[in-house]
């Protein structure tokens, strides 16, 4: 019995397919899920999500929000997702040393803004260790 599984974010259907296995990064630390897994709902951390399908591994960065295991059913509802094949590392490297600037000039900034800032870090972080992970 093989699971379906969902990645979501505001923006789009990141993910969506039939597959083995999934390992997800959860605030308790990553949780692997195969079929028959018991229902659980986990909040979803910073950090590298494997996708098994066959002999094949799917590496896709998440961060922030929830993982609903029902069933045969895995539902990721993140802040954000994405594929490995689909992050560009320069545009993050970018990105990231901008959020970093940032930070440090942070004297006028609220801390809402503070921490939107802090997250696009990690989240940048996260996107390069899963890109640079296969070289």
């Amino acid at each position: 019995m093989p699971l379906i599984l969902e990645i979501v974010t505001p923006e789009a259907r990141v993910y969506s397919d039939t597959i083995d296995s999934v390992v997800i990064p959860t605030a308790s630390g990553e949780v692997g899920i195969l079929p028959g897994h018991i229902p659980l709902l986990t909040q979803v951390e910073n950090g590298e999500l494997r996708v098994t399908k066959g002999n094949q591994t799917t590496l896709l960065a998440v961060s922030g929000g929830f993982a609903e295991i029902e069933g045969d059913r895995v539902h990721v509802l993140a802040e954000h997702a994405i594929t490995e094949e689909k992050i560009d590392e320069k545009a993050v490297e970018e990105a990231m040393r901008r959020a970093e600037q940032q930070l440090k000039d942070a004297a006028h900034l609220d801390p809402q803004q503070y921490e939107h800032l802090q997250g696009l870090v990690r989240y940048s972080g996260v996107q390069l260790a899963v890109k640079r992970r296969r070289r």
